[in-house]
């Protein structure tokens, strides 16, 4: 068996590119606090403003509209809490949050707690088999009373089964009534065509180690004339809806992986659709019974680095385990609580059955992949497949 490791997982997290080490370890061996007054924090508050400024450029905002976190989570958290005890601080009827049934758990679980402890009332509004939002139902659900929606929040692309949501679509239903929009865009940037000012939408969340930066830092890109409530106090850091001291290092890193993904976007998004479509149509060949979910391979509708696919009569974690003792690093794309596997809310929600939503993998392709990546899996999935199934009627 070949030592070589295959890692094709990087939809959960991406290594980090050369010039964003070299950057963070510069940091790393200087000091200051970017809020002190002195030399070396200012110094220090001159490479957080420049990398602001940066990252302001290749997402087409704002300086000041990019307010840092520690990554994807606490930004769709700020923007979904803060936003909501906002507008309904302002209007007590704003009680209603709208989001897609295929959200990360970052917005979902972010929403039920607002149900559960605030008052919100959450509707999710359904999908299509491909995991495309309906527009109609996400339109006649604001129709019904805009006056007493909160706010709408939508994934830019789905982070299991690729699906490009209809972002521009969802900004024209709830613009006419002013209802803010925020898309969690960790999984398109860099990947994507993304630009902040042109999408329309208020609040848009950016996770660094999705794109080849640091682990732990992040940012929410917002309007300034949105008003959010701070749901951690301190310093008043970040406009004083996010305090606390700034990881100079990491955002530095962060910086140069958004700039550089933004940059090498096109070209990186050809090599993996290549790379993607070379998987998918050698793993349907060689696996009886084996399907691709999410839109189609040719569909402009679908993130260009991950395939979806489900292998009938197997247990996807079983499936994991069997290509991981093989070297081949990739997901199930399915929650898991208390070493519990749960069937993907994502694939229930695009219509599977319970079944169907537990015997899939997930093969997400970036930087670092190759063709032999794509060969190991190939030579792999036949096998692993055979003993998945023979396993599971024994």
């Amino acid at each position: 068996m070949s030592d070589a490791v295959h890692y094709l997982d990087h939809a959960a997290t991406t290594p980090v590119v050369d010039a964003a080490v070299e950057a963070i370890t510069a940091e790393l061996t200087r000091g200051g606090n970017p809020s002190s007054l002195h030399a070396s924090g200012r110094r220090a508050r001159r490479v957080v403003e420049e990398s602001r400024e940066t990252i302001a450029q290749a997402l087409d905002c704002r300086p000041g509209e990019v307010v840092f976190t520690s990554g994807g989570t606490e930004a769709d958290n700020l923007a979904l809490k803060g936003g909501y005890w906002a507008r309904r601080r302002a209007d007590d009827r704003r009680r209603r949050v709208l989001v897609s049934a295929v959200e990360h758990h970052a917005v979902l679980d972010a929403v039920h707690w607002l149900a559960d402890h605030e008052g919100a009332e959450v509707e999710l509004i359904g999908v299509d088999q491909h995991g495309v939002l309906d527009l109609e139902l996400l339109s006649a659900s604001i129709e019904r009373s805009p006056e007493t929606v909160a706010l709408v929040s939508t994934m830019w692309a789905n982070n299991e089964v690729g699906s490009v949501q209809p972002v521009g679509g969802v900004v024209a239903a709830a613009a006419p009534h002013r209802i803010p929009v925020h898309t969690d865009a960790v999984q398109a940037v860099g990947a994507l065509p993304v630009g902040f000012a042109a999408s329309g939408v208020d609040a848009l969340t950016v996770s660094a180690h999705k794109l080849g930066g640091p682990v732990g830092v992040g940012a929410l890109v917002v309007r300034r004339d949105l008003e959010l409530t701070a749901i951690a106090h301190g310093g008043g850091q970040e406009r004083d809806v996010r305090s606390g001291t700034l990881d100079v290092a990491a955002i530095a890193g962060f910086a140069v992986a958004v700039e550089l993904a933004v940059k090498q976007q096109a070209e990186h998004a050809q090599r993996m659709r290549e790379l993607r479509d070379d998987l998918v149509r050698r793993v349907l060949d060689c696996v009886e019974d084996a399907h691709l979910h999410g839109p189609s391979l040719d569909s402009p509708d679908r993130l260009p680095g991950i395939a979806h696919l489900g292998f009938a009569g197997c247990e996807g974690d079983s499936l994991l385990m069997l290509l991981d003792a093989r070297g081949i690093e990739c997901s199930t794309g399915a929650a898991c609580s208390a070493g519990v596997a749960q069937p993907s809310h994502v694939l229930l929600a695009m219509g599977c059955s319970e079944e169907q939503a537990r015997h899939s993998l997930r093969f997400s392709l970036g930087h670092t992949s190759t063709a032999d990546d794509v060969d190991a899996v190939v030579a792999a999935i036949g096998p692993v497949v055979e003993r998945a199934r023979a396993a599971r009627r024994a």
